[in-house]
């Protein structure tokens, strides 16, 4: 399968109050239209966005909604439930006709119906709930991969920039973190992202001076490169600047260490380092607005959910909320027809 994905912005919806919903359903039938579902297939999408923030009001008090769109073989929309509610018993709760709160208790079965990807993790930190749609009548193949991205203070612009070549057992992802934030940010790191977009699967140190030469001029930025080769069972890392980068497997995680520098500006050349037999494993990606001081083994579980769940639940709890934040979770796996 031969894909390009391009940064965007995850589009946060608060759920405080009953009047939100309304507002919710209305915005993912909306996104649902756009990416081309009928009525029928964007109404499924409207009904589950209902559910869910009509469930975060009634077991968590508030809390949000991620939405995304997903391109592809088929276009898709995401949603992701976000709480700090006190969890819950996920086997009892998908039964229908089960309730904690004298409801009807139709929530979790009903979504767990209409959403073609479901996956939850749920624990006394809170709740979060991943549901992907697609047009029923479309072939799709759900990417293990999991990006969540915000401007700080909701700014149009963002400084966090991301890109996701795939070709056949081959993955090439790019992280830019523009210096400082805003515009003239955006303006840095979107630079690079051209010059990635040109050939991603270059050599990581020549694709590295690439990004350099076309960052130079801006206010420069952290650059990040991970390719990932499947035939070979390799991941080949580079980074100059403050991305975090880590591969977590069953064994301890292998932290993948960035160089000082500013990309655009001055950096001191060096080599990828190649990290083998990471097939399978998660790559995690993040700008320095999300802690590094975080543990997925203390979220039992956790690792071995969508990858779209971990992004979430990480940038929850450990997002500074003074910088753009991005955050990329990706299983490494052959993604060849």
């Amino acid at each position: 399968m031969d894909l390009n994905l391009h940064s965007s912005l995850t589009l946060v919806l608060p759920i405080e109050d009953s009047s939100q919903v309304g507002h919710a359903r209305r915005t993912a039938q909306k996104l649902a239209e756009q990416q081309g579902f009928d009525a029928t297939d964007a109404g499924r999408v409207a009904l589950v966005v209902t559910e869910l923030a009509s469930n975060i009001l009634k077991h968590a008090s508030n809390g949000e909604l991620h939405l995304r769109t997903l391109p592809g073989s088929a276009p898709g929309v995401e949603v992701i439930a976000i709480d700090r509610g006190q969890g819950f018993d996920l086997q009892d709760c998908l039964a229908d006709g089960f309730s904690t709160r004298g409801t009807q208790g139709i929530g979790l079965g009903s979504i767990l119906r209409q959403a073609q990807v479901f996956d939850v993790h749920t624990d006394s930190r809170g709740t979060v709930l991943l549901t992907r749609f697609y047009p029923r009548a479309a072939r799709f193949n759900d990417l293990r991969l999991g990006i969540t991205q915000h401007s700080l203070h909701d700014d149009p612009a963002c400084g966090d920039v991301w890109e996701v070549a795939m070709a056949g057992r081959r993955v090439s992802v790019l992280m830019i973190d523009g210096l400082g934030h805003g515009p003239e940010a955006e303006d840095a790191a979107m630079a690079g992202a051209r010059a990635f977009n040109r050939e991603p699967f270059a050599d990581p140190g020549v694709l590295l001076d690439d990004i350099h030469h076309d960052m130079r001029g801006s206010r420069g930025g952290a650059v990040a490169l991970a390719q990932f080769d499947g035939e070979a069972d390799r991941l080949r890392f580079i980074g100059i600047g403050n991305i975090g980068a880590t591969l977590l497997g069953e064994d301890r995680p292998r932290g993948l260490p960035s160089h000082p520098g500013i990309v655009g500006l001055q950096y001191r050349k060096v080599a990828a380092v190649d990290y083998p037999q990471c097939a399978g494993q998660l790559l995690i990606m993040y700008s320095d607005g999300l802690q590094s001081r975080w543990n997925l083994r203390d979220y039992p579980g956790l690792m071995y959910r969508h990858p779209a769940i971990i992004a979430a639940v990480l940038h929850r709890d450990y997002c500074r909320g003074r910088d753009d934040v991005t955050v990329l979770v990706m299983v490494l796996e052959t993604l060849d027809d």
